[in-house]
């Protein structure tokens, strides 16, 4: 081996003291810009999760309403404590029937709100007597009262735009027998399933009690 060999070995195998060593990759850190862009991101992600969050809310309280009934004027339909589910757009597609759970806002101080069963509608004439209900002359059987009224009622006229509305429990409730008829647009929607507590979960029944017309 030559002098001219040797001199190219050692210049290859020894590193040179001021040379400046490479970078550290591993180290490098997160530019400015791209941490805004990734921080503008995340408030956006989260703006539009509260935006749907919104809609879907009124959306949802458009269309529904949940109560919980407070007395016993229901029963044995509905019981004092139970959470109902409320449907508010049916009687803007269509009119209420006979048999139908309603919620409304009481007539004589709207901040309250009850629930009834329709009995008469525009137009047909509501009498109680002997423990009986009649519309239009014809007594209706109703499976789901826990007791005949106990009182009498001259036979009314339901006028237009309003309803008779008697509870079920039928000598225990504050309804049409006492205090008159529920205009239209006091009516929230219709009562259509008890959702809370579990073991009383099922629909509200409306059955056909229709009345022959006056």
């Amino acid at each position: 081996m030559d002098e001219s060999s040797l001199e190219s070995y050692h210049t290859e195998s020894i590193p040179d003291p001021g040379a400046e060593a490479p970078p550290d990759v591993t180290a490098e850190s997160t530019p400015p810009e791209q941490q805004k862009t990734s921080l503008r991101r995340m408030v956006m992600d989260v703006i539009e999760t509260l935006v749907l969050a919104g809609i879907l809310f009124l959306v949802i309280n458009t269309v529904s309403a949940r109560i919980r009934v407070d007395g016993y004027s229901m029963e044995p339909t509905l019981k004092t404590g139970e959470f109902v589910f409320v449907n508010r757009l049916i009687y803007k597609l269509g009119s209420p029937s006979h048999g139908d759970v309603i919620v409304f806002r009481y007539p004589r101080d709207p901040e309250q709100e009850f629930i009834k069963r329709v009995i008469g509608l525009p137009g047909d004439r509501v009498q109680i007597e002997q423990g009986q209900v009649m519309v239009n002359g014809q007594v209706l059987t109703e499976p789901y009262i826990s007791a005949p009224p106990a009182y009498r009622l001259d036979d009314v006229r339901v006028p237009e735009n309003q309803l008779f509305v008697l509870g079920d429990n039928r000598n225990n409730s504050s309804d049409s027998h006492q205090w008159g008829m529920v205009p239209m647009e006091d009516v929230i929607g219709k009562a259509v399933l008890v959702y809370w507590p579990p073991d009383r979960m099922g629909l509200i029944e409306s059955p056909d009690t229709t009345p022959a017309a006056p």
